[in-house]
């Protein structure tokens, strides 16, 4: 379920991470879910969405950190 815009994105992410970054998980997680269509190009037994959330993490985390308050910001 690829997201057509920011505020389709969990609240974990709404709530948390700067616009910027949101479009950065946006961007990763759609590309990321045409890419694991493929069961056998995904890790174990992980679903396709669950491949897809670590990859738009990951996009996020080479940008942004957690801070102590709980919220993501740029480095």
């Amino acid at each position: 379920m690829p997201y057509a815009s920011i505020g389709e994105l969990p609240d974990s992410v709404r709530e948390h991470v700067p616009k910027h970054a949101q479009e950065i998980y946006r961007a990763a997680f759609n590309s990321a879910w045409d890419g694991y269509a493929d069961k056998g190009e995904r890790r174990g037994r992980e679903s396709r969405e669950e491949a897809a959330h670590k990859v738009a993490w990951a996009a996020v985390k080479k940008k942004y950190e957690k801070g102590a308050d709980g919220d993501w910001h740029a480095k």
